[in-house]
């Protein structure tokens, strides 16, 4: 196998901005990436939702640009952008022509020090958030039975409310607070530059300290609380929604992103749930007891910074008792505990992993991204490198050992639907 090996260079300004580049002069595309170490991790009850919303205000002009100027000007000059929130960070980023870095770094420096935070902006970017926050949790089929699952899963960390935050606190969100938390949050030393493409370090460095060099470093926020309390019992709940099908959702704590267990787990997670040749698809779906059966966990890098939680879900098809579907999964799960998996299952679930892994790294936007992800979380850009030997180096004893210590009764949280009419829906209070 074709080892990867990307000679990434760090560097570092006085205000603690760090830099991570890599040159490949292939072809004449360039990615320019800032990722700030500041997602819904960072935030507290009563502001939450607030990194996310702050995505959207990024995009709402600074003294020299006006709203969304800042697209229309990287797409004018034949580029892509957008950004994105996750509960560890907040990264925003431009794929263009290579000479069209000097314009990015330029761009990207002027809203960070100048965007123009203002009531106006909030109020309007915070019901475009509440909309959004409708869509994707409140109207759609699971959302809202997600939510509760990490909100009763995690009892002390922040992993346990939504990015997208909890409707009551978008609405009473005061500029004040906005103005605290882009100060702390979105100061140099509070993120990671990333550059990849076609050109040439030194030259980039000094553009970077010429736009970003005088920016005033920032006293570090006090970290939020890193550790879960062990969980000692499952934890169970029930959500009442209009649904013509059964489901639940089910989370098991697992490690943070600089484990090593956490290689085998998404072994786990492809054996049982990847593909039509899958246990759980040829278990479950494909003889008609469920619509569908999933594991999820992110991979590298997007996995959480902190512990954080692999998921189970399954939907029951029409017919089909759901408790009974549940002890099923879990029986098909003890399998794995007692070893009843061969080395076949093992190898193909590798394969996956390291083809998804390749054929991400093919292109210079993933590769700034695998490097600036890992820089923020683990504080190493260089472990995008171990990646495959982590993958081949998975065995059947990491497998069955993970499943056994993380895949356990006392270490889940189960959330069920349960499907009621519309005449009782209109019993309960509604959902924001």
């Amino acid at each position: 196998m074709e080892k990867i090996s990307l000679d990434f260079q760090r560097d570092k300004l006085a205000n603690g901005l760090k830099i991570v580049t890599l040159e490949d002069h292939s072809h004449p595309i360039v990615t320019y990436q800032v990722h700030f170490a500041t997602g819904s991790r960072n935030e507290r009850p009563g502001i939450t939702g607030i990194s996310h919303l702050f995505e959207h205000m990024m995009f709402r002009g600074s003294e020299e640009l006006g709203p969304e100027e800042f697209g229309r000007i990287i797409q004018a000059n034949g580029g892509t952008l957008n950004a994105f929130t996750t509960i560890d960070n907040t990264s925003y980023f431009e794929n263009l022509p290579a000479d069209k870095l000097p314009l990015a770094i330029r761009l990207e420096a002027e809203r960070l020090e100048t965007l123009r935070l203002n009531q106006e902006n909030l109020d309007t970017e915070r019901e475009v958030v509440r909309s959004e926050r409708k869509l994707r949790s409140v109207n759609s089929p699971f959302g809202l039975l997600m939510e509760q699952l990490f909100a009763i899963a995690f009892d002390q960390h922040p992993y346990q409310w939504p990015v997208i935050g909890w409707d009551t606190d978008l609405k009473r969100l005061t500029l004040d607070e906005c103005l605290e938390y882009y100060q702390r949050g979105y100061a140099p030393n509070n993120a990671v530059v990333v550059i990849v493409g076609d050109f040439k370090r030194k030259e980039a460095i000094a553009l970077v300290d010429t736009y970003y060099g005088h920016l005033k470093p920032q006293t570090a926020a006090e970290p939020p609380p890193t550790q879960e309390r062990p969980q000692r019992g499952e934890r169970r709940a029930f959500y009442k929604k209009v649904s013509q099908l059964e489901a639940f959702f089910a989370g098991f704590h697992c490690p943070g992103i600089t484990d090593p267990d956490v290689f085998p787990l998404l072994a786990l997670a492809h054996i049982l749930s990847h593909g039509k040749s899958s246990r759980f698809y040829m278990r479950f779906v494909k003889t008609g007891k469920a619509v569908d059966v999933q594991v999820e966990v992110d991979p590298p890098p997007f996995w959480s910074m902190d512990p954080g939680l692999l998921q189970v879900y399954a939907i029951a098809a029409p017919g089909v008792q759901l408790g009974e579907l549940e002890q099923e999964i879990w029986g098909a799960i003890e399998e794995i505990k007692h070893g009843a998996f061969d080395e076949e299952e093992l190898a193909k679930a590798k394969r996956g992993l390291v083809a998804s892994f390749i054929m991400g790294m093919q292109s210079i936007f993933f590769q700034g991204l695998a490097g600036g992800l890992y820089e923020i979380k683990a504080g190493d850009c260089g472990m995008v490198n171990t990646v495959l030997d982590r993958c081949e180096g998975i065995t059947t004893q990491d497998v069955q050992r993970v499943t056994q210590q993380c895949l356990n009764e006392d270490n889940r949280t189960v959330v069920t639907l349960q499907p009621i009419t519309p005449e009782e829906n209109e019993r309960l209070e509604p959902v924001e």
